[in-house]
């Protein structure tokens, strides 16, 4: 993408309507409204981001040892520890929860909305993984809305650099239902480099790749979904976390109060007030 070297012009005339920023969240929401994309800084301290760190790999070594490294490479399964949150590391719980991500989905998701998974992700070096692929987070689908139905929020655990293979976008391709051609790509297509403790938020709609990682050290991240209520979730989260220290706030989020009624008596009885 080119890019002009000398500051942009500051000044305008015929504009009667324009965006108003007060914040890093607020930046964050209207670069992902235009672009499809943006980074948003998690504000945690370097305790906690090593915290992750270590939590990551102590998940994914027990995952490996339960699942079976080679029945997960049989499925293409190797490189990615499923539904992180229920894992049992209240640090991934957090993660989910972070409080500048809910700021963010909050302004760019009109109305409620629920974590539909959270994956870890692992980029080898010097290996092909199944997400160095372009698509779109809700794949196979070929439409666009006029406010985001979901936000994907891929947490950096190690920092994202071109060298590792950090995240290619498509600027904008969230506002065309079709895939461009490879000539496009070749122009228009950048890469998103973060350091370890930020998310890079997209628009699920907007078509994105993981690189190849060139380097010698492997590049982990977090990956979340957010969506309306209205599609399901990747594995079900509630049949698999606790609820009683969880707050009404955190069970929404997580999909406690959207799960599909077992019966009509169970559907009638989800109408009814809650204080009887």
């Amino acid at each position: 993408m080119n890019r002009s070297l000398r500051q942009p012009p500051v000044t305008s005339y015929g504009v009667t309507q324009r965006d108003a920023t007060a914040s890093a969240i607020e930046e964050a929401v209207e670069q992902v409204r235009r672009l499809g994309f943006a980074t948003l800084d998690a504000g945690f301290g370097a305790d906690e981001i090593d915290e992750i760190s270590k939590a990551f790999n102590t998940v994914h070594a027990r995952y490996v040892h339960e699942w079976g490294a080679e029945r997960l490479k049989a499925l293409d399964e190797l490189h990615t520890i499923r539904a992180l949150v229920t894992q049992g590391h209240q640090v991934f719980r957090r993660l989910a929860l972070n409080r500048n991500l809910i700021a963010a989905l909050q302004q760019l998701i009109v109305g409620k909305f629920v974590l539909n998974q959270q994956n870890g992700i692992i980029n080898p070096p010097g290996e092909t993984y199944n997400q160095a692929a372009w698509h779109r987070d809700l794949p196979y689908q070929h439409f666009i809305s006029s406010t985001p139905l979901a936000i994907n929020a891929l947490y950096c655990v190690d920092d994202f650099t071109q060298e590792n293979g950090a995240t290619f976008v498509l600027p904008a391709s969230h506002k065309t239902s079709a895939f461009p051609t490879q000539t496009y790509i070749d122009r228009n297509a950048i890469q998103i480099e973060a350091r370890a403790g930020h998310y890079i938020l997209l628009d699920c709609m907007m078509f994105h790749s993981g690189g190849r990682n060139e380097s010698a050290q492997t590049r982990r991240a977090v990956n979340h979904v957010y969506n309306i209520p209205y599609f399901k979730q990747q594995i079900n989260i509630p049949r698999n976390l606790k609820a009683e220290d969880l707050s009404e706030e955190e069970k929404a989020i997580f999909g406690f109060c959207y799960q599909e009624p077992d019966s009509v008596d169970a559907y009638l009885a989800s109408r009814e007030p809650k204080n009887r």
